[in-house]
C-alpha cells in the first residue's frame, strides 16, 4: 500500500443567520453540532481500523470558529491527534465586502451600484459565478484555494498508510474534490456532505487523488445550503 490518505470532515450544525449567503459567519456550533463533532470521532476510528490506516497526528482545520470547534471536540475521542492546524486557506467561499448581508441587502447593493448588471437567478449556487465586490470569491475559486491547500499538506506526508484529517465546509471541500479529478463537474451540485461525518480520498505516490472510503450526501435542490 503506497496511498497517503486525505480525510475530508464538514463541520457540524452551527448558529447561521437567516437567509445570509456569507459562509464567513464567526458563529460556534449548536448543541446539536457538538453532538455531531462528538461522534465523529467514533466514525473516524471505525473509518481507520477497518482500512488499516494510521491517523497523523496534526489535524488540519479551517479558521472559522465552527470548523476548529468540531476538530476540537473529535481530537477528545482520537488519542493519536494531538495538534490542530488552523488556515484562513480552507475556509468557505468569500463574498468579499458583501460578508454577513442578506441576500436581500447583497441583491440591493448590486441593483444600486449603475455599473453593475443584475444578478443572475443563480448567482449563489453558480459554481463559475463571482459577486462584483472586492475580496469576492467564486465556488469553484475557494475549490482551487483548498485543492491547493491539500494537496501541499498531502505531499509533506511521506509514509504510506497516514491519514490525514481536515475539518472544513461542505461546497469548498466539493469543489476542492472536483479540482483534484475525483468528482465530474455536474456531481458537484447533486452532491452535498453530512455533518461531521468522514469521506476518504486517496492520494498515489503520483500524485492521483480518488474517493477511498465514505459517503457523499445526495443533495437535495434548494433545500440544503451549500456549507
Amino acid at each position: 500500500m503506497s496511498d497517503r490518505y486525505c480525510i475530508l470532515l464538514r463541520h457540524g450544525d452551527y448558529h447561521q443567520l437567516a437567509d445570509t449567503p456569507s459562509a464567513h459567519q464567526p458563529f460556534g456550533l449548536t448543541s446539536l453540532g457538538l453532538q455531531q463533532a462528538a461522534e465523529s470521532a467514533n466514525a473516524i476510528r471505525e473509518m481507520v481500523d477497518t482500512q488499516g490506516w494510521t491517523l497523523h497526528h496534526e489535524v488540519h482545520a479551517s479558521s472559522l470558529l465552527r470548523a476548529w470547534q468540531t476538530a476540537s471536540v473529535a481530537m477528545e475521542g482520537l488519542s493519536e491527534c494531538d495538534r490542530i492546524v488552523t488556515s484562513d486557506l480552507l475556509t468557505e467561499r468569500c463574498v468579499g465586502s458583501a460578508a454577513n448581508l442578506t441576500r436581500e441587502q447583497i441583491v440591493a447593493a448590486v441593483a444600486q451600484d449603475p455599473r453593475l448588471e443584475p444578478l443572475p437567478d443563480d448567482w449563489k449556487s453558480n459554481s463559475h459565478f463571482r459577486l462584483p465586490f472586492v475580496g469576492a470569491e467564486s465556488l469553484l475559486d475557494s475549490g482551487r484555494r483548498v485543492a491547493d491547500y491539500l494537496t501541499r499538506t498531502m505531499d509533506q506526508i511521506d509514509r504510506a498508510g497516514h491519514a490525514v484529517l481536515v475539518f472544513a465546509h461542505g461546497a469548498s471541500l466539493r469543489h476542492a474534490a472536483h479540482v483534484l479529478g475525483v468528482l465530474p463537474f455536474d456531481r458537484i451540485a447533486q452532491l452535498s456532505m453530512y455533518h461531521a461525518t468522514p469521506v476518504a480520498l486517496s492520494v498515489s505516490s503520483d500524485g492521483v487523488w480518488r474517493h477511498a472510503a465514505g459517503q457523499w450526501k445526495n443533495r437535495h435542490k434548494q433545500l440544503e445550503p451549500l456549507d
